[in-house]
């Protein structure tokens, strides 16, 4: 049996009444500036219990006290992220100013470790419900080759959650990369389907309540289980030293990321494999490189040399290969992959894009554009500072603002790059969908996942349709 450690339970900063969220939510992601004056605290609101106003506002079918029994949560102030509360003119109290609490930051933190991990499965249970303890929410890929997540939460929640995975030696020394965020920046996730490129396991749907800990043969799909970075892998290559790397009129620099990825940023040079999934990566080498033709092109007849000697003269050069992608994982697998197939010299940028644009200054880089994230910042700049770019809600990619003036472009339901490819129903689907949303904060409505409660309204409307049957 696994024991959980000790779990420490607090309100999440992002612990609200959903309802009411749609309204700030929506206009947080449609607009990235205002004419309002600038809220010196615009991070969290404070709302007490004993506040009349903004307590009347929510229905009894959406009682606080269904939490209430958990431990040290009645007494507490409840923290509100702004993009979640109701609007009013009420001013916002500073964290700390009226209950003299100190402000809970968030922190994405991106982690993974390939391992030899036959028993993963045993792993799910108690991770799934330490994180739903903490509030830890993200998603998370156990494989027999490792672990891969992205996760959010308060620091100390997610360190402890980061404790508890690496309490086993063979997840011990994850890889990690994070990042800061506002309360502001994780507005309700839309959801999202298996075909986005949000799809689990390189996605982090960050709703408050939500944590997703899957089982899967891979942490990521290559579809290729016998490469095995465990057995050996390329070199790192630090920031600092990959400029100097690429800059080689010697060296291929391959983007092993997705289109729609490199779509929006890339490194000066670099070739785009223009693949829509990772599995397509390996066909892409194979072709690029003629790794399959060199047999066929072996003929011994009238020549005194060796079959061995054919081969190895009709064999492809193999370039100096380095190899970049969002934070280091598919690189791992790719470079593995290469080395399998001959390549003597392979690189791989360690700790990816994303700590690249943290270390090397803009006026020292060669990297060009954004970088997609797989969160709610959709795309960060050098500093990781966010990006200027959104999500297209129908297609989970990311668009530009001159993206969203084309006439394909039609909020939360379709975008230049999704447009024709989908049917009018499908479009209305995503138009009911976002009705959904914007009436009720969440997909599904109210009553996703549980029989819904009834109203006295429509009591009343069951009665009067009896009393009109009777009379009948």
């Amino acid at each position: 049996m696994v024991s959980l450690p000790h779990v420490c339970m607090h309100p999440h900063p992002l612990l609200l009444y959903r309802r009411t969220a749609s309204a700030a939510a929506i206009r947080m992601l449609s607009s990235s500036s205002s004419s309002s004056p600038p809220n010196p605290n615009p991070s969290t609101l404070i709302f007490n219990s004993s506040m009349s106003q903004l307590s009347s506002e929510i229905p009894s079918i959406f009682p606080f006290s269904a939490d209430s029994s958990q431990p040290g949560f009645g007494s507490h102030t409840l923290r509100l992220s702004k993009s979640f509360a109701a609007t009013n003119n009420q001013a916002p109290i500073g964290v700390g100013q009226a209950t003299g609490e100190t402000e809970c930051s968030l922190v994405v933190v991106s982690f993974y470790k390939f391992a030899d991990f036959p028993d993963h499965a045993g792993l799910r249970k108690p991770l799934k419900e330490l994180c739903e303890r903490l509030r830890v929410s993200g998603g998370i890929i156990l494989a027999p080759e490792g672990i891969n997540g992205s996760v959010c939460g308060t620091r100390d929640c997610v360190e402890e959650v980061l404790t508890f995975i690496q309490a086993d030696e063979r997840l011990n020394g994850l890889r990690r990369i994070e990042s800061p965020v506002s309360p502001e920046e994780e507005a309700i996730h839309h959801g999202h389907t298996s075909a986005s490129p949000l799809a689990a396991g390189e996605d982090a749907p960050f709703r408050w309540d939500h944590v997703r800990v899957k089982l899967k043969k891979e942490i990521v799909t290559l579809g290729m289980p016998s490469v095995s970075p465990i057995e050996r892998v390329g070199e790192y290559v630090g920031p600092k030293e990959w400029n100097k790397l690429i800059s080689d009129p010697d060296t291929v620099v391959v983007d092993v990321r997705n289109g729609y990825e490199t779509r929006i940023g890339k490194f000066k040079g670099a070739v785009d494999p223009c693949t829509t999934a990772f599995r397509e990566f390996p066909s892409w080498v194979d072709e690029t490189f003629e790794l399959n033709e060199s047999d066929d092109q072996v003929n011994s007849a009238g020549s005194t040399q060796t079959t061995a000697e054919q081969i190895e003269e009709t064999k492809p050069k193999m370039p100096r290969v380095a190899m970049y992608c969002t934070g280091g994982i598919r690189c791992e697998k790719a470079s593995s992959f290469l080395l399998s197939k001959g390549f003597k010299e392979v690189y791989h940028l360690k700790g990816g894009i994303l700590k690249y644009l943290e270390e090397v200054p803009k006026n020292e880089s060669l990297w060009e554009g954004e970088c997609f994230v797989f969160d709610k910042r959709v795309s960060v700049e050098h500093g990781l500072v966010q990006g200027t770019h959104k999500l297209c809600y129908g297609c989970k990619q990311p668009v530009s603002d001159a993206d969203m003036e084309a006439p394909e472009w039609e909020h939360a339901v379709s975008c230049p790059y999704c447009y024709s490819s989908k049917s009018e129903e499908e479009r209305e689907r995503a138009r009911a969908r976002q009705k959904q949303f914007e009436r009720w904060g969440i997909i599904g409505g109210p009553d996703k996942g549980r029989k819904p409660m009834k109203t006295q309204e429509s009591e009343e409307g069951n009665a009067e349709q009896m009393s009109k049957l009777n009379i009948a």
